[in-house]
């Protein structure tokens, strides 16, 4: 396992990170110490959640796992979607932020965040609130850097503009979704991410299941997110991603790779990726993801897998100026 800099914070994570949805959902507490534990032995150091999953369950479960470790573990969670009934619990505002926060410390078992994101963009408060909300947890030492997830390049760079102003803590890292099928990221984040040092860490570097293998054109498996989930099944439904993962898998047998190590390991080589975040419901999943670093990621080998997806267009979208 390599380690990289987390764009301008000095600290390093591993070329790999884990996410924790599972804990707590998919994975019952013993499969996730497993899952936990498999991953450490790799040389993971990188560990992401949010309070919204599994109702706190994987906050609470990952929090216990890394008790004899926190010091040599990158821990990061996010806030924002709705984590009661309660009209004010969700959001970005200071009191949803200041209670979230206090919330997941206790969950996690630990006096500070490595890293606390912004799960997704809130248009019902300001960002100025936000941040100065975030910029007080930095230096009461409870975070240790804030970064934003699912935000456009716009609203990231909306948040720089106001830290820079009113001399808060700045975002140092962005996490979005990226993976052969969804290649928006290539349009403006990455890009952005690449001119001003931020840290980007990927989540879905599968497609939610897509690139597994277990999908084709013809016939889904009875079994699976893309199957039983609205969420993924809207968001992976278009015919033509099905149309990428038959051309990506049919490439990666023929060519002896494990699909799932192959899309993790594209996913990890964008020059503007520090790390994807893979994760697991159990062993084998994981050891397929893990083996992705083994894979040599050459440029010839890497445009031949992007030819199996559409390449978006430039922002300006005068697709005549692409390279």
């Amino acid at each position: 396992m390599k380690y990289k800099y987390l764009g301008q914070t000095g600290v390093q994570v591993s070329e790999l990170g884990f996410g924790a949805m599972s804990f707590g959902g998919d994975a019952d507490k013993a499969t996730s110490l497993s899952l936990y534990q498999a991953a450490r032995e790799a040389g993971i150091n990188y560990f992401d959640t949010a309070n919204y999953y599994s109702h706190g369950l994987s906050e609470e479960y990952l929090g216990e796992f890394v008790a004899h470790e926190r010091q040599n573990i990158i821990l990061a969670t996010k806030f924002c979607f709705p984590t009661s009934e309660d009209v004010n619990a969700r959001g970005t505002s200071r009191k949803h932020l200041f209670d979230a926060i206090h919330q997941s410390l206790g969950r996690l078992k630990t006096e500070y965040v490595d890293i606390l994101f912004i799960h997704r963009f809130d248009v019902n408060t300001p960002l100025e609130e936000t941040l100065r909300a975030l910029d007080d947890l930095v230096r009461d030492g409870k975070i240790l850097y804030a970064g934003a997830s699912n935000f456009a390049a716009w609203q990231f760079m909306k948040a720089e503009a106001i830290a820079k102003a009113e001399a808060y803590a700045r975002l140092k890292c962005i996490q979005l979704m990226y993976n052969l099928a969804k290649r928006q990221a290539e349009v403006e984040l990455l890009p952005m991410a690449l001119s001003e040092k931020i840290g980007v860490l990927g989540y879905s570097p599968l497609g939610g299941g897509l690139l597994t293998g277990k999908y084709n054109q013809s016939e889904k498996p009875a079994e699976g997110r893309l199957t039983t989930n609205p969420m993924y099944s809207k968001r992976y439904g278009n015919p033509k991603y099905l149309e990428t993962a038959a051309k990506f898998t049919a490439f990666a047998r023929e060519n002896g790779f494990n699909p799932v190590s192959l899309a993790v390991r594209w996913a990890a080589t964008h020059e503007a990726v520090t790390c994807p975040i893979i994760g697991a419901r159990n062993a084998r999943q994981l050891s397929d993801s893990l083996a992705s670093v083994e894979i040599e990621m050459s440029s010839e080998l890497r445009a031949t897998l992007s030819s199996f997806s559409e390449t978006p267009p430039p922002a300006t979208d005068r697709n005549e100026e692409q390279q």
